[in-house]
């Protein structure tokens, strides 16, 4: 299983990479967990404009969503006509928001390019992959992932503040992609995203392999006290990761 991330920006775009965007592939089979904005062009290079075979998204905020948007175009005009919809696993309110994000009432719906899959708690395939989702501590409904293939874990966090289903969907996991959005001694508001303290504490508990940090925000992230932090809670490797990263899980 291999997963490249095509974007890692938290809330916003920064100069060096897209919003929160990660491609998993595993015998030939592509899923992108999130779509953030930025994300499309970093997609293409590594792997063709129509060759994901299906999508997730962990949650509706606009840095995770967006360039759902702008792949509309790509599928439902192709050269050739229209391209088959493709699955998209999310919450319940996802055509809703999708179709109102691209064109609104006057371009209707755009269950055309995707078939929609409401996530609730669980777990079910995507492809060869065995997929679990919780929900976790995020002010929207939000999905904690773990996908596993061929014995191997990788387990993502979503958006979150600190909470027990994460620690479950992490459990064991080879790899722990885990967003560190906050610095510890900041007054960060309650219930929202972690830091970079708190995503160590959850990979130690989970007895994670490796923990890789993602989802800091641009403006006031400070990306190596971000590591020290979750390094005095994790004992294993801690790396932040950036856009092209690959990693065989």
């Amino acid at each position: 299983m291999r997963l490249t991330i095509l974007g890692c920006s938290g809330s916003f775009p920064g100069p060096e990479a897209a919003c929160s965007a990660y491609l998993v592939e595993a015998e030939g089979f592509r899923l992108l967990i999130d779509f953030g904005t930025g994300s499309l062009s970093t997609l293409q290079r590594y792997c063709g404009l129509h060759s994901i075979d299906a999508i997730l998204l962990s949650h509706l905020h606009a840095d995770h969503i967006f360039d759902a948007c702008s792949y509309v175009v790509t599928r439902r005009y192709a050269p050739g006509g229209p391209l088959p919809p493709i699955p998209m696993y999310a919450p319940a309110g996802a055509p809703e928001r999708l179709a109102t994000a691209y064109g609104g009432p006057d371009e209707g719906p755009v269950d055309d390019v995707y078939a929609f899959y409401a996530l609730q708690p669980g777990s079910f395939p995507i492809g060869p992959m065995q997929v679990t989702v919780d929900r976790v501590n995020h002010p929207v409904e939000t999905y904690g992932v773990r996908v596993e293939h061929g014995g191997r874990v990788l387990a993502y966090s979503g958006d979150t503040a600190a909470c027990e289903a994460l620690v479950r969907l992490a459990h064991g996991a080879d790899a722990f992609l885990c967003e560190a959005s906050y610095l510890d001694g900041a007054e960060n508001p309650p219930d929202l995203h972690l830091t970079g303290r708190e995503a160590g504490e959850h990979a130690a508990k989970a007895g994670v392999g490796r923990l890789l940090l993602t989802h800091l925000v641009p403006a006031w992230g400070d990306e190596l006290s971000t590591v020290e932090a979750a390094s005095t809670a994790f004992a294993g490797p801690v790396e932040i990761v950036r856009p092209g990263c690959r990693y065989e899980i």
